[in-house]
């Protein structure tokens, strides 16, 4: 049986600490979408057409929406774990009776909400520029979600293994940023020579963003249902292994 007992506690207390700094964990990424936004969009908008009947700035305006929920969903887990290691008061979370499912479910789920309250922030403020087509609007609330959900974990992992803050810094910069920006988020993966073309097929981040595309234009670069298969499969394998560090104290107890 799946023990959840405290795990709203957690969540509760996870959901307070990024919101108490919300200018620093939502303004902050908010702002720096939006500055994307205007370099890019003003830059490329009369350059480049993805789609057919798609201007650049309407299409890039969904891969900023969801680089900010992931990139988000992964520094809340990973940065509150970490920060908890450094200040020691990780030891008041393991005196609890608390079961590695509490843990998971409080944390990934605080990551969803960040990531999904500063993607919402990101397309709020940046819908002025290109109103939006919900074509399928399903697959934005799916994908948006499960890769929310895959970062919170994959967070979870990064924060496991970090002792400090440069640990993670550069787990950030040489893992999350990389497959990020290699994910189609500024340009169509088809626009790529060959190999890179094949790398980015293996990046799952890309099937996280094109198939978030795909709910406002109703194309994308390869099939949703692959996309989903991919984001899904990932989602699965991230949290079991996030799970069984959990369970096992990895890094956790001395």
């Amino acid at each position: 049986m799946i023990r959840l007992a405290g795990a709203r506690t957690l969540f509760y207390k996870e959901i307070l600490r990024f919101w108490k700094v919300a200018f620093q964990t939502v303004a902050a990424p908010v702002l720096t979408a939006v500055m994307y936004l205007l370099i890019f969009g003003h830059v490329l908008q009369d350059r480049v057409q993805v789609f057919e009947g798609v201007g650049y700035t309407s299409f890039l305006i969904p891969g900023l929406v969801m680089m900010s929920v992931l990139q988000n969903a992964f520094a809340n887990s990973s940065s509150s774990l970490v920060q908890s290691k450094v200040t020691g008061n990780l030891v008041f979370l393991l005196v609890s009776p608390l079961s590695h499912w509490a843990w998971f479910a409080a944390y990934v789920g605080a990551s969803v909400v960040r990531g999904m309250v500063v993607g919402l922030g990101v397309f709020i403020v940046t819908v002025w520029f290109a109103p939006p087509a919900f074509a399928q609007p399903l697959w934005i609330l799916v994908f948006a979600a499960l890769g929310a959900g895959m970062l919170g974990a994959l967070g979870l992992i990064a924060g496991l293994w970090a002792d400090k803050f440069d640990q993670m810094a550069a787990f950030q910069n040489f893992v999350i940023m990389p497959m990020t920006f290699l994910s189609g988020v500024f340009y169509s993966v088809h626009s790529l020579p060959a190999f890179w073309l094949e790398v980015s097929h293996l990046n799952p981040f890309f099937y996280m963003i094109d198939g978030f595309r795909r709910g406002f234009f109703g194309t994308s670069d390869v099939s949703p249902w692959l996309s989903l298969a991919v984001v899904g499969s990932s989602f699965v394998v991230v949290s079991a292994i996030a799970l069984r560090l959990l369970k096992t104290g990895y890094k956790l107890r001395p």
